[in-house]
């Protein structure tokens, strides 16, 4: 089965240029099958290739040279394992669902432009599949540039809005920056093992020095803090709100935001003979969980704080890898995945019924019109927050019990955002769906459930986030029975035997679970409390600490003192005065000398005769003048008495 991976990435390949090439000619309909359908056939084909993978293990999957010169090869080849197979099924299966609501949540647009919209969408699962299947960094870096070309499109979707291209822009760049990284520490692999296999550089790693192994580890690091937007590459990605709410669920649950934690995940070995960035990498992961949280407890518009939300999730996953749990660190990136896209729908279904109204504060009572949306909602942010037996709980509680073996400074950090995760989504869900409706009498009049299109991917979702976390439940509880840790171990094998080994007795593993889901439960309880019976009116102007979390520790602003504003001031120089006053004005200046001297010269042609033959004379003078020396002259002249 592994020999058709390459239809996976081929079904959304053929949707992208179908609907890109007949947007014009085919019907939303048809356009929505399309699109639609061609993800599903990925899923279908990829379940078949776990299944394969779980049987009877990974293989290499070659299709042909994609570079080759002299003894330099680099193939077009497809790593088909446990890791690439699970994320599979993360990205076809979400990534199909979130095909399914947007045929209904884009039909209010014209039919060139919602063809335009699942194009890109196809193509923005093509590159993300290309990423995690890619046998090499090289093929991984395709894949990688090609995520951040679709969420620069997807972005900047409605690009008649100007706010809406700058953050498409903004995204574009950011990630430029992280993907230079990347480009580094893939030519410094390629300078020093003359190749981008992932079996040849994984076996061939004992030939690095330990200083070698630091520095391509930093720049891939650099290249996964740009995609999965860590501090300080992260101010892009509450941006991209500005794209459709659907494209907000695949950019954080589906594809590109998971790229780096795939990245690293997939070079584990590189990371565990790197402890001093494995540190790096668990501080910045850290440091980012619990910045973005602190922004996400002070922001009014519903995306906005689950982009802060996902941010800091996806902290913790860094957090995990930086400490060497590295199944830790995927299975969050699964379960996230599941209740993130969830949020974001049932986001989007509030959004829709709202007559796309974005500010919690002018909703509330939305529980009594929205059912199914209110109950999917409730159950992602359970899982989120980590209550047992959802989702979340298990994948977190992974990722703290191992950050604490390593340092328990790490955990206990870990929990204080853990505990604001559950503050700031219960104060959401509180503001949106409970106490009075506190938007205008039109937005209530027209209040109204979703369709079916939009509310069956919310239903399978809410399954997931709650039962998806239990193919990891801890051995703890049972022997054995954690199964994706046994499925993922032949990945993370090399680096189980070189990292250092820290385990927790059953006991503190239980005191630790009930004394974190004690603590949340009671947050969660103390957000409801303080939201439930919120007016609007009732609300002071923030001040302080509050102002400076609403507006987002102004980091913003100070990229834009630091970096933009002297950026733009350069360019302007460069500009007006070596552009326009330099350059141009010697190019400009030939031109108009020309245009001077040609205006100066036609007011000899007078149509006097006089004048032509006094020229015509003149004329004459001198060329007497130039041809003849001064002794001819002279000469001449004698004799002429």
């Amino acid at each position: 089965m592994s020999k058709l991976v390459y239809l996976v990435p081929l079904f959304p390949l053929l949707g992208f240029l179908i609907n890109g090439l007949g947007r014009k000619s085919m019907s939303k309909s048809l356009i929505g099958i399309v699109g639609s359908g061609s993800i599903l056939a990925s899923f279908v084909v990829s379940l078949l290739i776990f299944f394969d993978v779980k049987a009877t293990g990974g293989s290499v999957v070659t299709l042909f040279n994609f570079i080759k010169v002299d003894s330099f090869t680099i193939p077009f080849a497809f790593q088909v394992d446990q890791l690439s197979s699970l994320f599979l099924l993360i990205i076809t299966g979400i990534g199909f669902l979130i095909h399914l609501y947007s045929s209904a949540y884009m039909h209010e647009e014209e039919p060139q432009h919602f063809g335009r919209y699942f194009a890109y969408l196809n193509l923005f699962v093509f590159s993300m599949l290309l990423l995690v299947l890619g046998a090499n960094y090289v093929i991984m870096f395709i894949g990688w540039e090609g995520v951040g070309l679709c969420s620069y499109l997807l972005i900047g979707f409605w690009f008649k809005n100007d706010n809406y291209n700058y953050a498409a822009k903004k995204a574009f760049v950011m990630n430029r920056i992280g993907d230079l990284g990347f480009l580094l520490a893939l030519f410094w692999l390629l300078l020093k093992l003359g190749t981008a296999s992932y079996g040849d550089v994984f076996a061939n790693v004992s030939k690095l020095s330990s200083f070698d192994i630091t520095a391509i580890t930093m720049l891939l690091f650099v290249g996964a803090m740009g995609k999965s937007a860590q501090i300080p590459l992260y101010t892009w990605l509450p941006d991209a709100m500005a794209g459709p709410t659907p494209v907000s669920a695949l950019i954080h649950a589906a594809t590109m935001v998971t790229a780096g934690i795939y990245m690293i995940a997939r070079s584990n070995i590189l990371y565990t003979m790197a402890p001093a960035t494995q540190t790096l990498v668990a501080v910045i992961g850290l440091a980012t969980a619990i910045f973005a949280a602190t922004i996400a407890l002070k922001q009014n518009d519903i995306k906005k704080v689950l982009a802060y939300s996902t941010v800091s999730q996806l902290g913790y996953m860094f957090l995990g890898l930086g400490v060497g749990a590295y199944t830790g660190a995927v299975f969050h990136v699964m379960t996230h995945a599941f209740f993130k896209a969830l949020l974001f729908l049932a986001a989007g279904s509030v959004i829709h019924a709202m007559h796309h109204e974005q500010d919690i504060r002018k909703m509330g009572g939305l529980k009594k019109y929205l059912p199914i949306t209110h109950i999917t909602f409730l159950l992602g942010c359970l899982a989120i927050a980590g209550i047992p037996p959802f989702s979340g709980f298990f994948s977190k509680d992974e990722i703290l019990t191992a950050a604490f073996a390593q340092n328990p400074l790490y955990y206990f950090i870990g929990v204080a955002g853990a505990l604001m995760t559950a503050f700031y989504m219960f104060r959401l869900y509180t503001l949106t769906f409970l106490g009075q409706f506190r938007g205008t009498h039109e937005q209530e009049h027209h209040l109204h459930e979703s369709p079916w299109q939009m509310t069956f991917p919310l239903i399978v979702l809410a399954i997931l986030s709650v039962v998806g976390g239990w193919v990891g439940i801890p051995e703890v509880f049972a022997e054995h029975a954690h199964s994706l840790e046994h499925f993922l171990a032949p990945i993370f094998a090399e680096s189980a035997k070189l990292a250092e080994q820290h385990h927790l007795s059953a006991s503190q593993e239980y005191l630790m679970m009930g004394a974190s889901t004690a603590a949340i439960v009671v947050v969660i309880l103390l957000a409801i409390n303080s939201y439930k019976k919120y007016q609007a009116s009732d609300e002071a102007a923030a001040s302080g600490l509050g102002k400076v979390l609403e507006n987002k520790w102004y980091i913003d602003e100070l990229y834009d003192a630091v970096v933009v504003n002297p950026l733009h001031s350069i360019a302007g120089f460069f500009k007006n005065i070596i552009e326009k006053s330099g350059i141009d004005g010697l190019v400009n200046g030939v031109g108009k000398l020309v245009g001077y001297g040609s205006r100066q010269l036609r007011l000899v042609q007078s149509g006097q005769v006089g004048n032509y033959i006094l020229i015509m004379v003149l004329c004459m003078v001198v060329f007497f003048l130039i041809w003849f020396n001064d002794a001819t002259i002279v000469r001449f002249i004698s004799k002429l008495f």
